[in-house]
């Protein structure tokens, strides 16, 4: 760039630009990449293009003031030919859209901190932007080179693609008006008639719940209630066919609603870590299941799916972080956390004391030696943080017969439970913020999968002998909790409750951050 004066040019000065060239000055990579001999270059319309279809990829093309920028292009290329200040600006103009682009589109537009994630420092955060752009500009096709700054996970291109057929839906006319109120006892049955069956029957075949040029019936008949089956299970609702309050609020959250709804998830995908080692485990929080996957050969594969409970939404939220998993501790102790002794624990004992046999509790003092004898200078001394309470192993232990740990400073970890009918419910979110999970056998196996010898009879063997036994794992394994209110199964999209208000927040952050970028032109 020259360091004389430069006048900017009157195609510059709106929505930003001015911003951006001035962030551009110094930069010697900025010069002279989108314009020669004052025309833009090809790279220059692919990347005006590029940036306009930034909403394709949950985006907002505004944020990168794609369409002054694309009319400043237009303007070089059919007008007269820029003299060097000019075409110098708008070339610095473009580059710095284009970094912000490709940062935003790679590791996200927050710091995940803002919306309380823990996750550690990925290699992407050292993501350059620069030396991106410079990479793709030296490739066969640029503009594809660009949108492959997206995460490389599957699911962030089912996301892409479902938002796209979302939006298609944005002015179908099954949304154009709500739907009736339900009938008789606000909910609809087999065999009742209802003013909004011909609109509910266009909205399960426009989401795909029901063949293309199914036919509305005067009553709910068999065909209706498959397709409200197949609704309610893609939604985390009981798929009993039955269209009650829950069904029919879901099924009035309009398409522009639901596209809102994946963009954020693709914002979440962009800075959880999901590429970390060939194994790995991630616990999706807001649909309450756990995966275990594999890479091999770079591909992805799901090993293993279970359900899981989490922490409870009113109180005790599970955190989101990662941290590899180190140990597996069979019939575990279960040291009660402070703040469950004294708030739940200790007032039981002080109104039972019968509870505390029963649930073969004891006390630990400062020395590490366990006091089994109940008294109330013990339940003080609980209260006063100079003893703790503890568990033995055994059937009514709160972590069942297994734990498995991933060391961190929230003191979160898998385990089993005794309390196996809540995986049943729809809603899984019962705990104090550790997670539950269905079949801690089959987990134990991939997790001790390089070691034959750990079969699931020994595996269940060790889990049943009533002493705890600690393994530390050779080969740790990375842990991820992770939030998506919205996931890609089997090419089908399925919705769940934002059951920590984490949506809510990043939608409002996002709103903030645009609002102060706009103030600040």
């Amino acid at each position: 760039m020259r360091s004389s004066p430069t006048r900017i040019p009157s195609s510059l000065l709106s929505r930003g630009l001015v911003a951006l060239w001035l962030a551009c000055l110094g930069q010697a990579a900025c010069a002279g990449v989108f314009l020669d001999g004052g025309r833009p270059t090809p790279a220059a319309r692919q990347a005006t293009e590029v940036l306009a279809d930034a909403g394709a990829e949950g985006l907002v093309p505004e944020d990168y003031d794609a369409e002054t920028l694309a009319l400043a292009v237009a303007s070089a290329a059919q007008g007269p030919a820029l003299a060097d200040p000019q075409a110098e600006q708008l070339d610095a103009a473009l580059t710095t859209a284009l970094h912000r682009y490709l940062a935003d589109l790679h590791t996200g537009r927050i710091d995940p901190r803002q919306i309380r994630a823990e996750f550690t420092a990925l290699p992407a955060r050292d993501f350059d932007p620069a030396a991106y752009l410079k990479a793709a500009l030296a490739a066969p096709h640029f503009a594809d080179a660009l949108r492959a700054a997206a995460p490389r996970v599957p699911l962030y291109a089912s996301l892409r693609a479902l938002l796209a057929h979302y939006r298609t839906l944005a002015d179908h006319p099954a949304w154009a008006t709500t739907l009736p109120p339900l009938p008789g006892k606000r909910k609809l049955e087999p065999g009742q008639p209802w003013a909004g069956l011909p609109q509910l029957t266009k909205r399960l075949v426009a989401l795909g719940d029901l063949p293309e040029g199914t036919q509305p019936t005067p009553t709910y008949d068999t065909t209706l209630q498959e397709g409200v089956k197949a609704f309610q299970q893609r939604h985390a609702l009981a798929a009993d066919g039955v269209v009650g309050r829950g069904t029919l609020a879901q099924m009035e959250v309009a398409p522009a609603q639901r596209a809102r709804q994946i963009t954020l998830a693709m914002e979440h995908l962009r800075w959880t870590p999901l590429q970390l080692a060939p194994r790995m485990i991630v616990v999706n929080v807001p649909e309450f299941v756990l995966r275990a996957y594999e890479v091999r050969d770079g591909t992805v594969s799901v090993a293993l799916t279970m359900n899981v409970i989490v922490g409870k939404s009113v109180k005790t939220h599970t955190p989101l972080f990662d941290e590899p998993m180190r140990f597996i501790e069979f019939s575990p102790y279960w040291n009660v956390p402070p703040s469950i002794a004294r708030e739940e624990t200790v007032p039981r004992l002080r109104r039972d004391s019968a509870y505390f046999t029963q649930q073969g509790f004891e006390f630990v003092n400062g020395s590490g030696q366990a006091v089994t004898d109940l008294s109330q200078d013990h339940l003080n001394a609980v209260m006063q943080g100079t003893m703790r309470l503890r568990q033995r192993p055994g059937p009514r232990n709160a972590l069942g017969d297994i734990k498995f740990v991933f060391p961190n400073h929230s003191n979160i970890y898998l385990h089993h439970t005794p309390s196996t009918q809540l995986f049943a419910r729809e809603r899984r979110d019962f705990s104090h913020g550790c997670i539950r999970v269905e079949d801690p056998v089959a987990l134990a196996r991939f997790v001790l999968q390089d070691d034959p010898a750990w079969t699931p009879e020994r595996i269940r063997e060790a889990m049943g002998q009533g002493k705890s036994h600690t393994i530390r794992l050779p080969q740790p394994i990375p842990v991820v909790l992770a939030y998506s209110t919205t996931i890609v199964k089997n090419g089908r999209p399925h919705f769940f409750a934002d059951i920590y208000g984490h949506d809510q927040l990043l939608d409002q952050t996002l709103r903030r951050n645009a609002q102060a970028r706009r103030q600040a032109r």
